[in-house]
C-alpha cells in the first residue's frame, strides 16, 4: 500500500475491512485525511452516504497496481477478483446475531442493492459478498435474476446451511455455480441440524461442499483451561462430521485462540485440513508425522494426546474412510 505524500491531495478517504491491518503511524491524524470501514470501527462503523453505497463500482480503482504486479512477474489468477468478478451485495445482514461477528447488531436480513447496480457486462464472473443471502424472504428472486445473467457466481462469506430447504436445495445445486458451495459451521451444537440438512443437500448434490469451522471464541466468555480443551474436541468433532459426508472443512481462528494453552493445536489442525490435498489422504497423525517427530507439529499433537487420551481417536481419523463408511446413512431424512 502506498502512503507516501499523502500531503499533496485535497482530501483522502482511507477505508478499512479488516481490525489487523495496520496504517502508518500519523496518517489517520492528517488534516486532509478521512477514514472508515469495519476495520476501524468493527460493528460502530458509520453508513456511507445513499448516493456513495449505491453508485456503480469503479472496477479500474486498482489497473495500475494490478498491472504492475503483472509486470513483475506475478500469477494473473492471483488477481482473478480484481479483473474477472462484478463484486457486491444484493443483500446484508443476518439474524443470528452471533457475538463474534460484525453483523451482531442486525436482528434480520434485508434487501440491499439490484444485481444491475454493480453488475459490469465485460466481466464474466459474480462474486456476491452477502452475510446470510438464504436468509432473506426474497432469496429465490434474487436467486433467478443471477441465473438470468448466464454468468457464473459464488457466495464469497459462504451460506447458511441450517436454512436448506428442498426447494432451496434444488435451486442451489442446479445453478451455473463459480468453484465450491460454501457454507459455515461454526458451533458444534449445532452438529444434529447440520448432519440433518447435509442429508438433504447429498438428495440434490454430490459434488464436495466445503464449510468455514470458526474455533477458539467462548460464547460463555470464561477462557478457562476446560474451554480450550472442549474447544479443540468440538473442532475435531466437526472435522469428523464433514469427512462423513464428503465435505472439506476450513478452519477459521478467532485472534484469542493465542491464548490458548493448546495454541499449537490449532495451528496444526489448521494447517492440516485447509490443504485438501493433504486433508483427504492423511490422517492427522499421519499429517504430523509427515512433519518429522522433532516437529513442533508433531510435538503439539504428542503432547494433547497424552494430556487427552480420547484425542487418539480423531487423530487416526481417515478422509477416505470415514466417508465411506457415512455413505450408507446418506439419503434420507430421519
Amino acid at each position: 500500500m502506498y502512503y507516501e505524500g499523502l500531503d499533496k491531495f485535497d482530501r483522502v478517504y482511507l477505508s478499512k475491512v479488516f481490525t489487523d491491518t495496520e496504517v502508518p503511524e500519523g496518517v489517520l491524524g492528517m488534516g486532509n485525511v478521512s477514514y472508515g470501514g469495519t476495520g476501524f470501527f468493527y460493528d460502530r462503523a458509520p453508513s456511507l452516504p445513499e448516493e456513495a453505497e449505491h453508485c456503480m463500482t469503479d472496477y479500474h480503482l486498482y489497473d495500475r497496481w494490478v498491472q504492475e504486479k503483472l509486470d513483475a512477474g506475478a500469477r494473473r489468477s492471483d488477481f482473478q477478483f480484481y479483473l474477472d468478478y462484478s463484486i457486491g451485495f444484493l443483500s446484508r445482514g443476518c439474524f443470528r446475531k452471533c457475538a463474534f461477528c460484525v453483523n451482531r447488531n442486525y436482528d434480520r436480513v434485508c434487501m440491499h442493492s439490484p444485481l444491475e447496480e454493480f453488475l459490469n457486462p465485460e466481466r464474466k464472473k459474480i462474486c456476491l459478498l452477502d452475510d446470510n443471502f438464504l436468509g432473506h424472504p426474497r432469496w429465490k428472486e434474487m436467486l433467478d435474476a443471477l441465473k438470468r445473467t448466464g454468468k457464473p457466481f459464488q457466495f464469497r462469506q459462504g451460506l447458511d446451511e441450517r436454512l436448506l430447504d428442498d426447494e432451496k436445495c434444488r435451486e442451489l445445486f442446479s445453478a451455473r455455480y463459480d468453484g465450491t458451495y460454501t457454507f459455515a459451521f461454526d458451533d458444534v451444537r449445532d452438529a444434529g441440524l447440520i448432519e440433518k440438512k447435509l442429508i438433504l443437500a447429498r438428495k440434490y448434490t454430490d459434488v464436495r461442499l466445503r464449510f468455514y469451522c470458526f474455533c477458539g471464541f467462548d460464547r460463555e466468555d470464561v477462557w478457562d483451561g476446560a474451554f480450550w480443551r472442549d474447544d479443540v474436541f468440538g473442532l475435531l468433532e466437526r472435522v469428523e462430521l464433514l469427512m462423513k459426508y464428503g465435505c472439506l472443512p476450513y478452519v477459521m481462528r478467532f485472534g484469542r485462540y493465542r491464548e490458548s494453552p493448546f495454541w499449537g493445536m490449532y495451528v496444526t489442525i489448521a494447517r492440516w485440513v485447509n490443504q485438501p490435498g493433504l486433508f483427504c489422504k492423511k490422517s492427522l497423525r499421519e499429517f504430523g508425522e509427515m512433519n518429522g517427530r522433532r516437529s513442533a507439529c508433531f510435538k503439539y499433537l504428542d503432547d494433547f494426546e497424552r494430556r487427552f487420551s480420547e484425542a487418539a481417536y480423531f487423530y487416526d481419523l481417515k478422509f477416505e474412510k470415514v466417508c465411506a463408511l457415512g455413505a450408507d446413512g446418506r439419503g434420507e431424512e430421519s
